[in-house]
């Protein structure tokens, strides 16, 4: 029995930590010029409970919780930035070429994700090069802005007999899978389109963004080094 709760704390321990990734344009200037525009995009996110059976079942009083937490925590961040910042709601701009720039983001992000962080790479990108593509000048003439930044989040947290599940399996030498969440945060510039700063954040359990507290930990973590 010492051994299986030894386990299940190493387990715990090792994910005790929020982990970053960043990546820049290499033309990146240092920062956008002092009293830049820049809009912040609500946060794109996502939640579902991870069943004993394994079932992902969505929880939009969860993603409401951690739109409204997060959005706090990126605000608090930037407020003592020296730049205009304007706050758009996606919910009201998901029509038309809007919507599918800002839907856009969130392949984008996963495409940086999949092959400029964690895959091989893709034989057509040479360093960090990557677009929202001309679409992204809608957001600049609408919203008078000069960068946009983006927050997108998907998760699953383990239900009490998934936990259960993973003790007993430990006990076995079998390992179960157990929730995770990660979000990734995109600074665009609206002018040419252009991701010109990124992070990805894999959240610990203290980074729970369900809670105030743990979307205030995650979004530290996630915009540590923005260059704003």
């Amino acid at each position: 029995m010492k051994r299986i709760l030894a386990l299940a704390a190493a387990c715990l321990m090792l994910a005790a930590c929020t982990t970053t990734n960043v990546r820049s344009a290499a033309d990146l200037p240092t920062a956008p010029p002092q009293n830049a525009r820049v809009l912040i995009v609500q946060p794109d996110i996502e939640l579902k409970l991870l069943t004993a059976s394994g079932l992902l079942e969505p929880r939009a009083d969860w993603t409401a919780s951690a739109k409204v937490n997060m959005q706090a925590a990126v605000e608090t961040v930037l407020k003592d930035k020296s730049h205009e910042l304007t706050v758009l709601d996606p919910n009201t701009a998901m029509d038309g070429r809007e919507g599918q720039v800002l839907r856009l983001n969130g392949a984008v992000g996963n495409s940086i994700l999949a092959y400029g962080m964690i895959g091989a790479g893709l034989p057509s990108k040479s360093g960090f090069d990557w677009t929202l593509g001309d679409g992204a000048q809608l957001l600049a003439v609408k919203y008078n802005s000069d960068y946009a930044l983006f927050i997108y989040g998907r998760g699953s947290y383990s239900s009490g007999g998934r936990v259960a599940m993973m003790i007993g399996a430990a006990a076995l030498g079998v390992s179960i899978p157990m929730g995770s969440q990660q979000a990734f945060a995109s600074l665009v510039e609206l002018k040419t389109g252009k991701v010109v700063w990124f992070n990805q954040a894999i959240a610990g359990p203290t980074a729970d963004m369900r809670s105030p507290e743990g979307a205030k930990l995650l979004t530290e973590a996630l915009l540590k080094g923005l260059p704003l």
